[in-house]
């Protein structure tokens, strides 16, 4: 059964940090795409960062470019999202996702979200 969980989110204050963590179970980790999405309250689930596996390529959300960086530990199947240089409209409820296509089928799994808030 595949499982998704972060850990590390909290109350910060603007200027702080903080180290989101998301521990995989049930996939063949060090194949997937991982990536972060956040939702802020009454907005819609937007991305923020993504890793290809094998090649490690990354890419970042505009508001997040310089601040926040995206890594993986394919030992402990463990994704990060290392967040720096916090801001109040950081505040969100940040979700850890990994993805695979398989040519006809996606797989496509979510961790249930922690939630980060930034205090001005």
């Amino acid at each position: 059964q595949v499982h998704l969980e972060e850990s590390g989110g909290g109350l910060v204050r603007s200027g702080g940090s903080l180290r989101l963590s998301c521990v995989t179970t049930g996939i063949t980790f060090s194949a997937y795409l991982l990536s972060w999405y956040r939702q802020a309250s009454g907005e819609e689930r937007e991305f923020v960062a993504q890793l290809t596996p094998f090649g490690g390529m990354s890419d970042y959300a505009d508001a997040v470019k310089g601040r926040f960086t995206i890594s993986r530990d394919n030992a402990k199947n463990t994704m990060y999202l290392e967040m720096k240089m916090l801001k109040p409209e950081d505040t969100a409820t940040y979700y850890c996702n990994a993805a695979r296509s398989t040519g006809s089928d996606l797989y496509s799994y979510w961790g249930q979200g922690i939630q980060v808030t930034v205090s001005s």
